[in-house]
């Protein structure tokens, strides 16, 4: 059941849809607490690892394998640069052009990475449903298009912060560390990075509506981090990292559905078709992801044994052929195969 695909597809999906409500508390936050993004993301993170530090226990290890020191460090510093720059991005750009620019060439970069460091292959048909889940996300997303006071300078930082969302996704797919310990470490490791930055920000909020600062600040350490990123990640020892990055587009679906139920935003049909879209999009690499999970872990070709002599048993050597390995046989070992 741990290596069940449609279970870890539902996690990576879950994940994303904390993500978007995290997204929609966050602009309450803005709003009304007197935080910055960054000092939001600060407490973010400070409360993920506080509730995992807690939790951690009574968690269940799902494999005895760790990764390196360095691996976490570099996993709690992507995770650090990619939300630091989506931010700023978004200040410098515009919130719609940005979402596109950042989630929309995050399921790229991760298939060239994918395919370059991982030997994961899509084929022609999971390309097209890659490419048709930008699309969909661009009908989405840009409902407004209105740019930001510099918006080439915030599509530089959005790339940044695609390759850092890219770069944190292809190294949990590849490496063989438990997933909370992962989420664990990458927190305690964004929190020292942003906590200068936050401070000069602004670390604390207003002190009228206190009360319910604190809430929606612990319900996002709790929902969109704790929990979002240890699903996430533990989707990613089974779930490819291209087709888990492509599952992920959930999260702006997510936000513009809240948008529209609860701020009564209008939602056009251009919006509607993207939203249709993608979410046909993640259906079908969902349904391909499942296939490919029950051909097998590394998807071995017929072992060649050549014919059977039922007559005189030869003693001599017996010649197998080539072991064929498919595609996935240059991907590192995971600690749960079944693949941002």
């Amino acid at each position: 059941m741990r290596n069940s695909v449609g279970l870890n597809l539902f996690f990576i999906a879950l994940a994303a849809v904390s993500w978007g409500f995290g997204g929609f508390v966050a602009a309450v936050l803005y709003d009304h607490s007197g935080l910055g993004p960054i000092a939001v993301t600060f407490w973010r993170y400070a409360g993920g690892l506080a509730l995992l530090a807690a939790l951690r226990p009574f968690l269940r290890t799902a494999t005895g394998r760790r990764a390196r020191p360095a691996t976490r460090i570099l996993n709690g510093l992507g995770m650090a640069v990619y939300q630091t720059a989506y931010y700023v991005a978004i200040a410098l750009g515009g919130v719609g052009i940005v979402t596109v620019v950042t989630l929309g060439s995050g399921p790229i970069l991760i298939a060239i990475g994918a395919r370059l460091f991982l030997g994961e292959r899509l084929g022609r048909a999971g390309l097209i449903t890659v490419a048709a889940s930008v699309a969909g996300l661009v009908l989405l997303v840009l409902r407004s298009p209105g740019a930001g006071p510099h918006p080439v300078a915030g599509i530089a930082v959005a790339l940044v912060s695609a390759a850092g969302y890219a770069a944190v996704t292809l190294l949990n797919r590849a490496q063989a560390d438990d997933p909370f310990d992962s989420a664990l470490t990458g927190f305690a490791v964004g929190a020292v990075v942003l906590l200068p930055i936050a401070a000069f920000e602004g670390l604390l909020p207003r002190a009228d509506g206190l009360g319910e600062t604190l809430a929606l600040l612990a319900f996002q350490g709790a929902v969109p981090t704790a929990l979002a990123y240890a699903l996430f990640f533990r989707g990613l020892t089974v779930v490819r990292a291209t087709t888990a990055s492509v599952v992920a587009l959930s999260e702006p679906f997510a936000a513009v559905a809240l948008g529209a139920l609860v701020l009564h935003e209008r939602l056009t049909p251009w919006s509607a078709a993207g939203g249709a879209i993608l979410l046909a999009c993640v259906a079908a690499l969902a349904v391909q992801e499942r296939r490919a999970g029950h051909e097998g872990p590394q998807h071995e070709g017929p072992q060649h044994e050549g014919p059977q002599h039922e007559g005189p048993q030869h003693e001599g050597p017996q010649h197998e052929g080539p072991q064929h390995e498919g595609p996935d046989a240059q991907r590192p070992a995971l600690r749960e195969t079944s693949s941002s």
